[in-house]
């Protein structure tokens, strides 16, 4: 994922609302979100590549569990050698751990991976974790109740993408908007004008096609837009469109 906004414990009857866009380049092979053959309870996206996913939920026999994974642009720290940051959704799907007890296990190697944000939790929690995060946040934080936005930067970072589209998400949570509306909320290819623009060690050229909630270029872009709400008392629901 390369934008998710949420809402943790704002609506009654529904503790954890996102809203999310996967951006990659259009020839990563990739399975839409889905059950996964050999591990049924998991419902979730998957990158043939690296393996793993970004996004996924699991039934309510296997903890009815949540997570969801940014990237942190940082071009200049980037390794090659770095191990696939997708394993970190699918191991904590996978998994048996609580969100408090899988970061304290991956906390120690974090520092392997590239740059990340982790979103981890079930009906009861949510945690945020990234190993890029400074001072107590380095060990992953609980989330209070509210609106949260992450892109390629920390936890509600004020990127113009984030800012724009927490906003409008919160309105439309207000308004009990129907799930087409958050989808069209994420079609929104609005480019950030430069003053705006996060400065992230790009080029200015790049850094504006980056700026819009959903990225168009020739080799590159959003391929997915995904809504996941988590009900208090009825199944987790990810519905995920296809762009490219």
């Amino acid at each position: 994922m390369c934008l998710i906004v949420f809402a943790w414990q704002v609506v009654p009857g529904a503790p954890l609302v996102a809203a999310a866009n996967r951006d990659e380049f259009y020839d990563r092979p990739a399975v839409p979100a889905g059950r996964w053959p050999e591990h049924p309870h998991v419902y979730a996206g998957r990158d043939l590549r690296g393996g793993g996913s970004w996004m996924g939920i699991t039934d309510e026999s296997a903890g009815g569990k949540f997570a969801a994974l940014t990237n942190i642009r940082s071009p200049l720290d980037r390794r090659t050698d770095a191990p696939t940051r997708g394993a970190l959704v699918a191991d904590y799907l996978l998994g048996t751990m609580s969100a408090p007890e899988y970061i304290a296990s991956i906390a120690p190697t974090a520092g392997d991976y590239n740059g990340f944000n982790l979103v981890l939790g079930d009906r009861e929690s949510l945690y945020w974790f990234s190993n890029r995060a400074d001072g107590d946040e380095r060990n992953g934080k609980a989330l209070a109740p509210g609106i949260y936005g992450i892109s390629n930067g920390l936890l509600d970072s004020p990127w113009p993408k984030v800012v724009r589209t927490k906003a409008q998400f919160a309105s439309l949570l207000c308004q009990g908007a129907p799930e087409d509306a958050y989808f069209e909320m994420l079609a929104d290819t609005t480019r950030a004008p430069d003053m705006r623009l996060p400065d992230t060690g790009i080029e200015i050229g790049l850094e504006r096609v980056l700026s819009a909630v959903c990225i168009e270029t020739p080799g590159y872009g959003t391929r997915t837009s995904t809504v996941v709400k988590v009900y208090a008392d009825a199944p987790a629901e990810l519905h995920e469109r296809l762009l490219q």
